[in-house]
């Protein structure tokens, strides 16, 4: 695969990623508007942990990435140019 075609596939696995964090945030609005009709005590507890998840993913992303690529860059420093 050329360089082109990976990067074109990678955005479009990234943007259709973003459809469904998109329908969770419908869902936790519907959750809570649940829970605060029935009238539970912990209303936003399992919400927050599930939010501070979604949260963390993309700076886990992120460190992943830069990892990688610092490899990368670290790998080729080393080499001998000719």
């Amino acid at each position: 695969m050329n360089r082109g075609l990976k990067i074109a596939f990678l955005t479009v696995l990234l943007i259709g990623s973003q459809i469904s964090s998109f329908a969770q945030c419908a869902m936790c609005k519907a959750v809570l508007e649940s829970n605060m009709q029935s009238g539970e005590e912990a209303v936003g507890q399992g919400i927050n942990e599930g939010i501070i998840y979604i949260m963390f993913v993309p700076y886990i992303l992120l460190a992943v990435v830069g990892y990688f690529l610092y490899k990368h860059y670290q790998k080729t420093s080393d080499s001998p140019s000719a």
